[in-house]
């Protein structure tokens, strides 16, 4: 019975070819060989799967190679440090040199030439910043954005920014109207030397289009726009006034004492004004929407350490990356010059100095917006004190990236002015009314461009008044001092003369009764020529005595920085254009030295003991390296909470500011009157520890190591770029600061969420010009020159603007880092 295998020696294998194999007995568990079909379905998916392999290899290299071209691309699209353009327009070669930080000096045979280049270098490196500019005007960002736009686009929409800048062309001079020409010359000739490859977003998003004369008037009424705000504010004052008990509403905002104010509280509901106003663009969550303040104060040559009179500017705008300032130098012959900060898409300095003269802007903050309720007759006509007047209708489309269709926007306006209600038309108003807005900044014939081309021609304070005189929009106050000595002061833009009332609340627009009938002239306003103090400042509150024969608006924001300023300007008999820049960077906060003795009083509980008595020595500086200014603001953020929670007005936070904190904090104890006897000190108490609990929790049990920079971060984005995940937070700048939205250096913050304190409002620009020098430019921005955020001027000023650093925009650069030479 034994087979042939028995006779094998033992451990030998079978002879290779032998038809007969000794099957070899499987171990109990081990698994079974696959059959000889499944062998088979092996052999057959092998190469299958090696082939799948290398498709899937080929892809990732392919990708690889899309990687480097796509990058490649982008770098290629960086502006060369040395090159030589032939531009159409030019009457003469005009050469340009850039220093270590990209800034250039123009030298040009006429003022002409110099709006050519200008534009050449704006496009040159900011292109895709003054494209982002001019479709948030037509509102248009939603192509390139999506319809994460559409609620700025249909707000822009809505109220024509685009063609009434068109038609301000015909309100300006000739020669306004040639230098905007002259710009848009320069501006198109880079963009058709280089098509796409004038910014990396245009790689994505084709060629950019022409540039227009009306584009550069655009950005007038872009800014006209969201440095005049008060629409907003009528409407929440009407929302809180149905939601906050009457006795209150006072202690919110000063109360309006003047005559014709209406109570409408029983025609708005509530709830439709929120609908609405959550369908209009806010700042901190639409791009690019500046929120606005301002600092500018001057010194007589007798003030000054130098012999001529000194000016400083710093314009408070909400945080992007690039920052909107563009910093240039421009030579003229006969020693004519100008010095300072441009915005790409304008064609003069907007905030600088010449050869004779320095000037600054400050928003005025003055009330030169009103809300309307039109009565409807029926959908296409409203009631007038005339009787019933059509709307007048025009139809928008808005094109939306990623989506085949486009929006239809029908637009009403009335006599009034746009039909602001209709950018929510489901919002809940009653059926047979609608809210318009009346705004300065809206009205025909702005000559703003005229003004300002004016001005960086004035030499005399006469001069500069005639220029001022014809800067319609917005409402700001200019800051001017001239070499001679002279300083002056002058309310800018149009300021509407009411036939009642005070613009405070919405008011019937069937009635007249809250008509505009004109605009306050020039002469009348409040202006200000070479004070016997010899110093002048402007810091957004109040700009008039209240008794002044113009009104100009009911509430204002609290004067801690005014009195800051004038508080350092006094402390020494003259001033040196360094000290200037020294005080641009102070943090002493006067609100917080105001309410530190309520603070202080506050018996704390044990458990807040230690963190309480950080504030016992504290004199209310925001540094950046110390835990109190953190302390301060989170438990005053937790008291405002409680007191309008006790007060019924939790509704009323946005209207709730530092002004309502001072009320309630002040030492007098007239706060007591909103949260009841001994009630506010019990907030404070309860507010503290709520306030130490969210501290210890984010940033540890031992108070002295909280930090205000760690949380106070300034943050500079892309306006459209920080959508995109990675690559928006991969060019994303940021730096610690301190200050506060109540210091001279100004650090605002609105953050949400795990950040409350980001700093996104501050001076984007600082300035300072002494005119017994040509060469006192002391100026410094945030971000860089360049809008390209692989170049070496995409943020390499941040550092120093953090620092309180300046740079002096002299004649000639300390370093020459590139040559441009432009040719006719």
């Amino acid at each position: 019975m034994n087979d042939l295998a028995s006779d094998r020696p033992a451990g030998e294998e079978p002879v290779q070819g032998s038809r007969r194999r000794r099957r070899r007995r499987r171990p109990e568990g081990e698994p079974r060989r696959r059959s000889g079909k499944r062998r088979r379905e092996s052999s057959f998916l092998a190469p299958l799967l090696r082939f799948g392999g290398r498709v899937v290899g080929f892809v990732a290299v392919l990708a690889i190679l899309a990687a480097f071209f796509a990058l490649a691309l982008v770098y290629t699209s960086l502006p060369d440090a040395s090159e030589e353009a032939a531009i159409p327009g030019l009457s003469a070669p005009v050469s340009i040199t850039l220093d270590g930080n990209g800034i250039p000096r123009i030298t040009a045979q006429t003022e002409r030439d110099a709006a050519i280049a200008l534009g050449w270098l704006h496009a040159r490196d900011r292109m895709f910043q003054m494209d982002a500019m001019r479709r948030g005007g037509e509102g248009r960002l939603a192509e390139i954005a999506g319809a994460s736009a559409l609620r700025l686009d249909r707000f822009t929409r809505t109220l024509g920014l685009a063609e009434r800048a068109r038609g301000d062309l015909e309100s300006l001079s000739p020669e306004a109207r040639d230098l905007l020409e002259a710009y848009a010359q320069g501006v198109n000739a880079r963009i058709a030397a280089r098509g796409m490859m004038s910014a990396p977003e245009f790689l994505v998003l084709g060629e950019p289009e022409p540039w227009k004369p009306e584009h550069s008037l655009l950005w007038g009424r872009v800014m006209g726009l969201w440095l005049s705000g008060a629409w907003r504010r009528d409407i929440e004052r009407a929302r809180a006034a149905r939601l906050v008990d009457e006795d209150r509403l006072p202690m919110l905002w000063p109360q309006d004492r003047s005559s014709g104010r209406l109570d409408l509280s029983a025609v708005l509901p509530p709830e439709a004004l929120g609908r609405m106003l959550a369908q209009v663009p806010v700042f901190g969550e639409d791009a690019p929407l500046p929120d606005s303040a301002s600092n500018a104060w001057a010194v007589t040559a007798a003030r000054s350490a130098s012999g001529a009179p000194l000016l400083a500017s710093d314009p408070h705008l909400g945080f992007q990356a690039p920052i909107l300032w563009y910093l240039a130098r421009i030579e003229l012959p006969g020693g004519r010059f100008r010095a300072g900060a441009t915005a790409p898409g304008v064609p003069a300095v907007v905030i600088g100095r010449n050869e004779r003269l320095a000037w600054g802007f400050t928003t005025t903050h003055s009330d030169t917006q009103d809300v309307f309720i039109e009565r409807l007759v029926d959908q296409d006509s409203y009631e007038t004190p005339e009787g019933p007047r059509p709307f007048l209708v025009r139809e928008e489309f808005i094109e939306i990236r990623g989506r085949h269709d486009r929006e239809r926007l029908v637009v009403r306006e009335t006599r009034n002015g746009p039909v602001i209600s209709d950018v929510e038309p489901q919002a809940g108003l009653p059926h047979d009314m609608v809210l318009s807005v009346a705004m300065a900044n809206l009205a025909p014939g702005d000559t703003s461009a005229d003004g300002l081309l004016a001005l960086n021609r004035a030499t005399t304070l006469a001069e500069a008044r005639a220029a001022a005189a014809r800067v319609t929009s917005p409402p700001q106050n200019l800051m001017v001092a001239e070499a001679s000595g002279g300083i002056a002061q002058y309310l800018v833009g149009r300021t509407p003369i009411r036939e009642g009332g005070d613009g405070t609340l919405p008011v019937p627009g069937w009635d007249g009764e809250g008509d505009w009938i004109g605009f306050v002239p020039f002469d009348e306003m409040p202006h200000l020529e070479n004070p016997a103090s010899g110093m002048l400042a402007a810091a957004n509150s109040r700009p008039a005595p209240p008794d002044h024969p113009v009104f100009l608006g009911e509430h204002w924001f609290g004067d801690w920085r005014l009195r800051r300023i004038g508080e350092l300007l006094a402390a020494r008999p003259r001033h040196s254009a360094s000290e200037f820049a020294a005080m641009q960077n102070d943090t002493l906060s006067l609100l917080a030295r105001d309410v530190l003795p309520t603070l202080q009083a506050i018996r704390p509980n044990p458990a807040s003991a230690r963190a309480h008595a950080l504030l016992r020595d504290w004199d209310g500086t925001m540094t950046a390296d110390a835990p109190q200014p953190l302390l301060f603001h989170t438990w005053l953020r937790a008291f405002r909470r409680l007191a309008l929670e006790r007060g019924g007005a939790t509704s009323a936070e946005g209207l709730a500011g530092p002004e309502f904190l001072a009320f309630l904090l002040a030492r007098d104890g007239r706060g007591s009157a909103w949260c009841g006897a001994d009630a506010c000190a019990s907030l404070l108490t309860r507010s503290l520890d709520d306030a130490v609990q969210s501290l210890e929790a984010r940033h540890g049990s031992n108070p002295a190591d909280w930090r205000w920079g760690a949380v106070h971060v300034a943050r500079f984005e892309h306006p459209v770029l920080r959508y995109v995940p990675l690559l928006g937070s991969a060019i994303a700048l940021a730096a610690p600061t301190g200050g506060d939205g109540e210091t001279v250096s100004r650090g605002g913050f609105r953050g949400t969420g795990d950040n409350p304190f980001q700093h996104v409002h501050g001076a984007g620009l600082r300035a300072v010009f002494d005119l017994a020098d040509p060469d006192g430019v002391l100026v410094m921005i945030a971000t860089g020159q360049s809008g390209h955020p692989l170049s070496d001027h995409w943020g390499d000023l941040l550092q120093r603007w953090g620092e309180g650093d300046v740079l002096r925009l002299g004649r000639s650069p300390q370093r020459e880092a590139g040559r441009i030479r432009l040719t006719p």
